[in-house]
């Protein structure tokens, strides 16, 4: 048996330029999105998500339903950290619904939908 695989080695980095070509969240960002999701799955409000990252922006998209449109998106823009913030939640309208510097605080919007009434 002989092996016809083929090694495709990393693109060098040119010039000390170590700018990204995708933003994308990193290990600690990503699990504090996906334990927010996981608390919004069990609870019934979101069902499917989906992650995109592009070169000034990346993406968490909920779904409510299998459908075209995300209900919100969680944005993570570093070129904006200096001034409104890196992180954004938009409405499936766009509207920007919360914007901050730390994405836990801008996490927390999502933490209202999470209190049911007991009685």
């Amino acid at each position: 048996m002989t092996d016809h695989s083929t090694i495709i080695p990393f693109a060098q980095r040119r010039n000390g330029n170590s700018a990204p070509n995708s933003i994308f969240f990193e290990r600690r960002e990503f699990e504090a999105i996906l334990n927010i999701y996981g608390k919004m799955v069990a609870s019934g409000h979101w069902k499917d998500y989906a992650i995109s990252g592009a070169k000034d922006v990346a993406t968490f998209a909920v779904f409510q339903k299998a459908s075209e449109r995300p209900i919100f998106r969680i944005t993570k823009t570093p070129a904006l950290h200096h001034k409104q913030g890196a992180y954004a939640i938009l409405s499936s309208q766009g509207q920007i619904l919360k914007r901050g510097q730390e994405l836990s605080q801008v996490l927390k919007y999502f933490e209202k939908k999470l209190i049911k009434l007991v009685k």
